[in-house]
């Protein structure tokens, strides 16, 4: 079935997903197991975005999944708010203009305690999101994004997308790992040098590898309500920390595609989960908030209970583990799904890299000080939430109950006011390949090409083709020019040169960055250098092309 901006998946009272027909594949043809570099194991979010960004780098690879749809057949549409980065990350990876054509933007957030208003913010007047391409916030229902992750694999090639197909055995090895897939047509092996496990929460990789975590289960209780209304209300983010129509506790509201409305209703920790999740309890549940004449259908209802865990090791030998099969974190923030986006991201270019030998295998073990350093972070700030939002007695709710109160009347409270802070773009401090000045993300900002056309950062990272970029800001000597040109035709960068003005011919490729935002969103000043890896992150900064530029590029390919 193919995805276009257009399709509906939302039928009447229900989704309506699409399903994908099974391929027997050549093994069980030949009876041959076969050996691939790459072989990535579940389509969700986070599968679908590892497979697509290694088909855009040209990366051969296999994808497995035990379902033959998007999203969870009878689910919700399960991650909806994604953030400014991964939007930045879709944009790459060629899908940005289908989410855009079908998503909804928005910006403001506005909390509620009863009555009052506690605290707002507009994300487009905070510095950190106003510059990029890509709005701060988008929300979709996740199955169109997987849905429009499949065709866009479809197009680029490379990879092999096989649904229905089971993995029911994984022998793990350094060297080669062996997988038994179970599929409608029998079963077979298959061969990887390396497998991405994005099974989610309940993966048989965790007990296969012996992976350890810490985990955490909370008592929160929540019944989500997907709904179509008559009469939209505004299409913001409204949350009530004590909401008057829901027994005094938490509600969230945003708007989706489709023109549905995601609600989350906080319920008592002792309540049934089948019982709070009736129809006929969510439609007195939605007159209390709306009033009585509120005319809606129902979309989709469903209770859930959340819990945190983290792995201890997000990479085990040559199996390296992201979304929720690395971490799972309380839904609060939009800090879920768009961690596993952005887990596969940080990884696809670097197994790239060493496959294509532009970088040693040492470059992988990157992988998790980086990205679990995020989940750590990720789980501690959802952690905190959770606590807020259903404190224990004593200190805990004392705390709330005086920040809400100060909240009412006094700016300085409102930030305190802790509903979910939403995801930004993770930094790496602790990562063995991103100097000091490093582990940044960089915003995909506008510039002007040589000609006068208009560019941005994803475009240039495109130019690099997988490889390092090299922005050299302000005019350089002819010294400095032929130092860079040896660099890149020995070594996986491009350089580009980036100047205030038009001015007379450079010896590099260079751009016109007149606003300064490039040198901004790259947190340089003056005349400087900066590396961007091909995930958008900074891997160094300096003032002088010398042999600390050089340097700085094999610390961020893992030589040194």
């Amino acid at each position: 079935m193919a995805v276009t901006p257009d399709s509906d998946f939302t039928q009447g009272t229900s989704y309506s997903l699409p399903e994908y027909p099974f391929v027997e594949p050549p093994e069980l043809r030949t009876g041959e197991a076969r050996r691939y570099p790459v072989v990535v194991v579940g389509a969700g979010i986070t599968g679908l975005t590892m497979a697509c960004a290694l088909a855009g780098l040209g990366v051969p690879a296999v994808l497995l999944d035990e379902d033959n749809t998007v999203g969870m057949k009878g689910a919700s549409s399960q991650g909806i708010c994604y953030t400014q980065k991964s939007l930045e990350i879709f944009e790459r990876l060629g899908i940005y203009e289908r989410i855009a054509a079908k998503a909804v933007q928005w910006s403001v957030g506005r909390t509620f305690s009863g009555q009052d208003e506690v605290y707002s913010f507009d994300l487009r007047q905070q510095s950190n999101f106003g510059l990029s391409c890509q709005p701060p916030f988008m929300n979709i229902q996740q199955f169109y994004i997987e849905a429009y992750l499949v065709e866009r694999i479809a197009e680029l090639g490379s990879v092999d997308l096989r649904w229905s197909s089971r993995v029911t055995d994984f022998v793990p090895d350094d060297g080669l790992n062996t997988l038994t897939v179970q599929t409608p047509a029998g079963s077979y092996t298959l061969q990887a040098d390396y497998v991405i496990d994005a099974t989610g929460s309940h993966t048989p990789f965790h007990a296969w590898c012996g992976a350890t975590m810490t985990s955490k289960r909370g008592d929160d209780l929540w019944c989500i309500v997907d709904v179509r209304f008559k009469h939209q209300p505004p299409a913001e983010r409204h949350t009530w920390i004590e909401a008057p129509f829901n027994q005094n506790l938490a509600v969230w509201q945003h708007r989706m595609a489709d023109d549905v409305w995601r609600i989350d209703y906080q319920m008592a920790p002792d309540a049934d989960p089948d019982d709070v999740s009736q129809e006929a309890q969510v439609r007195e549940r939605l007159q209390r908030q709306f009033g009585d004449d509120v005319e809606c259908e129902i979309v989709w209802v469903g209770p859930y209970a959340y819990r945190s865990q983290c792995l201890d090791q997000l990479r085990l030998g040559n199996v390296f583990f992201m979304g929720d099969a690395a971490k799972i974190v309380s839904p609060f923030g939009a800090r879920g799904g768009n961690s596993g986006i952005a887990d596969a991201d940080n990884l696809a270019w670097k197994l790239a890299a060493v496959l294509k030998e532009r970088a040693p295998p040492a470059l992988l073990d990157s992988y998790n000080e980086e990205r679990h350093e995020a989940a750590e972070q990720n789980v501690r700030i959802t952690n905190r939430t959770a606590r807020f939002l259903r404190p224990a007695d004593g200190a805990e709710r004392l705390f709330r109950d005086a920040t809400i109160g100060l909240a009412r009347q006094y700016p300085f409270a409102r930030q305190l006011v802790n509903t979910g802070r939403m995801a930004v773009a993770n930094s790496y401090t602790q990562s063995s390949v991103c100097e000091s000045t490093g582990g940044q993300s960089v915003q995909n900002v506008a510039f002007r090409w040589a000609d006068g056309s208009s560019g941005a950062v994803n475009d240039l990272l495109a130019w690099a083709s997988g490889d390092l970029l090299v922005l050299v800001f302000g005019h350089i000597s002819e010294a400095a020019s032929e130092r860079l040109r040896q660099l890149a035709s020995h070594a996986p960068v491009r350089c580009v040169q980036v100047l205030e003005a038009y001015g007379r011919p450079q010896a590099l490729e260079h751009v016109i960055d007149p606003q300064g935002h490039l040198q901004g969103a790259c947190h340089v000043f003056g005349h400087a250098w900066a590396v961007l890896r091909p995930d958008g992150y900074l891997a160094a900064t300096g003032e002088t092309v010398d042999g600390k530029l050089v340097q700085s590029i094999e610390h961020a390919l893992g030589m040194k």
